[in-house]
């Protein structure tokens, strides 16, 4: 099945906006948010490996209230006009066993629209979605789209840093960028 690529550009927003448009022009059995991104320290990944997500989490949509971070579901609001939905995305059935076969990570992948620049802001996350692998800043955005259409969604992230303070130095963006399009060949695969 020849795949459709899509460049949104960077942020939620960006990524909702050209997936909704994509969608709306073609059909598509399953939309793919492929990109690079930082992992968690305690997910054990590292530079170059490949994560695919178990959940999608618009993780910075929410409210702070003194030290104590509340969900949109904490507040009693929904990012679904008619139905209650929290900002976490609900992942293609078949990334578990499409990430066994890839050798991936696999867990939750968070959204934020301002990357985590310290180790207490990462250790905060880890605590809060417990098994986190990654963080980016569009998976979300597509996911929302694609629940809108009815179509299943899965985040695919080569890692090129881990999540803490920001050493562009160590960053391994092509090793991330390959281990990204290894992911995305594989789940082709698995499509096919």
């Amino acid at each position: 099945m020849p795949a459709r690529v899509v460049v949104s550009g960077v942020g939620p927003v960006a990524a909702a906006l050209a997936t909704a448009k994509a969608l709306a022009e073609q059909a598509a059995p399953l939309v793919v948010s492929a990109g690079i991104g930082g992992a968690f320290p305690a997910s054990g990944l590292r530079p170059g490996d490949l994560a695919i997500s178990s959940l999608i989490v618009q993780a910075d949509l929410g409210a702070w209230d003194g030290e104590n971070w509340l969900t949109l579901g904490g507040l009693g609001l929904s990012v679904h006009p008619t139905a209650v939905h929290h900002a976490e995305f609900e992942v293609w059935t078949e990334a578990a066993d499409s990430a066994c076969k890839l050798r991936a990570g696999f867990g939750p992948a968070l959204t934020l629209s301002a990357v985590t620049g310290d180790h207490a802001g990462a250790a905060r996350l880890e605590a809060r979605y417990p098994g986190v692998q990654t963080e980016g800043m569009e998976g979300a955005g597509v996911a929302h789209a694609a629940m809108l259409a009815g179509v299943p969604v899965v985040e695919v992230r080569g890692i090129s840093n881990l999540v803490g303070p920001r050493d562009r130095a160590s960053w391994q963006i092509g090793t991330a960028l390959d281990a990204a399009q290894r992911g995305v060949i594989g789940l082709l695969h698995h499509l096919n």
